[in-house]
C-alpha cells in the first residue's frame, strides 16, 4: 500500500485517540453515548449559587487525575491543561507509541483552544483582585494560552513544532488539520494534535448568555441542546479535550501500529462577515467544504456522512444547512451533529467530533441527533433523527465554524 497520496504527499495515519469528554472518558464510552443520542447536560450547582442566568452545562464525568498527574503538577495547572494532558496521555497509550523509536525533534504538539487559561485568570482576579501581591506564583503559567501544548511537549519530551491555535470554535479542527499538513510535507513524523477547553465559569457563561447565544432551558437541561431542531434556542456549554496521535503512514506501518484511519483532507477559510454571525447563505463555509474534499482527492459522492458543527443556534444551523446543501448540490449524505449529546466544547469540540466521526465512519453507523425530531432544514439536508443510520464505511466530512467566521473542515477516512 502506498505511503503517499495521489498528490505525492505523505499519508497521515491516526494511531492513537484519547478523550476526556461529557460523553465519556474513553473513545469507547463516548461512542456508545453518541449512538444512544443521550444528552449529558445537567444542572451545575455552582452556577446557580453565583446567579448565572444559565445554570446548566455538559461536564466531564469524574475520573482520577492522580493516575496522570502528581499533586504538584495538579496545583500548577488550569483545568483545561489538566484535561488536555490526560487525554494526550491516553492517546499515546492507545498508539503504543514507543519512546525509543520516536525522534523528539521530529515529533510535535499542535493544540487548539478557544478559551485557554481564562478560567484561572477569572478565578484569580475574583479571589485576589483587591490584593495583587497575593496572586499565586503560578498565575501566569496557568493562564498562558499555550500552556496545554507546552505541558504536553514537556511530559513526553517532544521537541518538534509546538503550536497553539486559537480559531474560536474551530480551534481543535484547525490544530488537527495543521498537524496533518506538517506531516504531509515532511516537517514532522509524529504529532499529538487536538483541542481542549474548560469554559464552564461565571464570567464565560454569563458572557455567552448576555449575547443570547445559550439555551435558556434551565428546567429541562437534557432537552436543551437540539441541533437543527425547529424549536432550538441556543447552544449548551460543555468542557473537554480530545487528542490524536498522527503519524506518517509508512512509519506507522513499519512499527506495526494499529491504525484507526487517516486524515485525508483539510481546508480552512474565513467568512470575513461578522464577529459572531455566519454568512447567512453559507457560501464561504461551502467553499471550505469543497476545498477539503479537493484536498482529499474526493468528490461529494465519496462521502459517507457529514458530522455537522450543529451548535443548536438559529443562525449557525441555518447557514450550515445551506452550506451543506450547496456543497453537495442538493444530494446531501446523512448528516449528524454530536453537540446534541455533549453541548459545545468550544476549542475542544472539533477534535472530539473528528475522533468520533472517524469511529462512526469505520463502523458504518451515523448517530441520530439528540433531541431533534423536526427541522426547518430537513428539506435542505438529510438529517439523521430518531435512530442511528447504517451506512457504508466511507470517508466522513467533519465541520467546525467559529466566531469571527473561522471555518475549518476535515475529511477523515477509515483505514484500508
Amino acid at each position: 500500500m502506498s505511503a503517499r497520496d495521489a498528490q505525492g504527499r505523505f499519508r497521515v495515519a491516526v494511531t492513537g485517540i484519547g478523550v476526556k469528554s461529557p460523553a465519556g472518558n474513553t473513545p469507547e464510552e463516548a461512542f456508545r453515548t453518541f449512538l444512544a443520542a443521550m444528552s449529558t447536560a445537567a444542572a451545575v450547582d455552582r452556577l446557580a449559587a453565583e446567579s448565572v442566568p444559565v445554570r446548566f452545562a455538559c461536564l466531564v464525568p469524574p475520573f482520577e487525575p492522580e493516575a496522570y498527574l502528581t499533586r504538584r503538577e495538579a496545583r500548577q495547572i488550569d483545568r483545561v491543561t489538566m484535561l488536555a494532558l490526560c487525554a494526550a496521555a491516553d492517546a499515546v497509550t492507545d498508539a503504543r507509541l514507543p519512546g525509543d523509536l520516536v525522534a523528539p525533534e521530529r515529533t510535535g504538539v499542535q493544540l487548539g483552544t478557544g478559551i485557554g487559561g481564562l478560567p484561572s485568570m477569572e478565578a484569580t482576579a475574583l479571589d485576589h483582585g483587591g490584593f495583587p501581591m497575593g496572586m499565586p506564583v503560578h498565575t501566569v503559567p496557568r493562564t498562558m494560552t499555550n500552556s496545554p501544548a507546552c505541558r504536553i511537549a514537556m511530559r513526553f519530551g517532544f521537541r518538534g513544532s509546538c503550536t497553539t491555535y486559537a480559531t474560536a470554535c474551530a480551534s481543535g479542527t484547525t490544530a488537527l488539520g495543521e498537524a496533518a499538513r506538517k506531516i504531509r510535507h515532511g516537517e514532522l513524523d509524529v504529532a499529538l494534535a487536538g483541542g481542549a477547553d474548560a469554559p464552564v465559569t461565571t464570567v464565560i457563561m454569563s458572557g455567552f448568555a448576555r449575547m443570547r447565544a445559550l439555551s435558556l432551558r434551565n428546567e429541562e437541561p437534557r432537552l436543551a441542546s437540539r441541533p437543527f431542531a425547529a424549536d432550538r434556542d441556543g447552544f449548551v456549554v460543555g468542557e473537554g479535550a480530545a487528542l490524536m496521535v498522527l503519524e506518517r503512514w509508512d512509519l506507522a506501518v513499519a512499527r506495526g501500529a494499529s491504525i484507526h484511519g487517516e486524515i485525508t483532507g483539510y481546508a480552512d477559510n474565513c467568512d470575513a462577515f461578522h464577529i459572531v454571525a455566519p454568512h447567512r447563505d453559507g457560501s464561504v463555509a461551502a467553499a471550505c467544504m469543497r476545498s477539503a474534499l479537493a484536498d482529499a482527492g474526493l468528490s461529494p459522492a465519496d462521502i459517507g456522512h457529514v458530522n455537522a458543527h450543529g451548535t443548536s443556534t438559529l443562525l449557525n444551523d441555518r447557514a450550515e444547512a445551506a452550506a451543506i446543501h450547496h456543497c453537495f448540490a442538493g444530494q446531501s449524505p446523512p448528516v449528524t451533529a454530536l453537540k446534541g449529546v455533549t453541548g459545545h466544547l468550544i476549542g475542544g469540540s472539533g477534535a472530539l467530533e473528528a475522533a468520533l466521526a472517524l469511529r462512526c465512519a469505520a463502523a458504518g453507523l451515523v448517530p441520530a441527533i439528540a433531541n431533534t425530531r423536526t427541522s426547518p432544514e430537513a428539506g435542505l439536508v438529510d438529517l439523521v433523527t430518531g435512530a442511528p443510520r447504517t451506512v457504508r464505511p466511507a470517508p466522513v466530512l467533519s465541520n467546525s465554524f467559529g466566531f469571527g467566521g473561522q471555518n475549518a473542515c476535515l475529511v477523515l477516512s477509515p483505514a484500508h
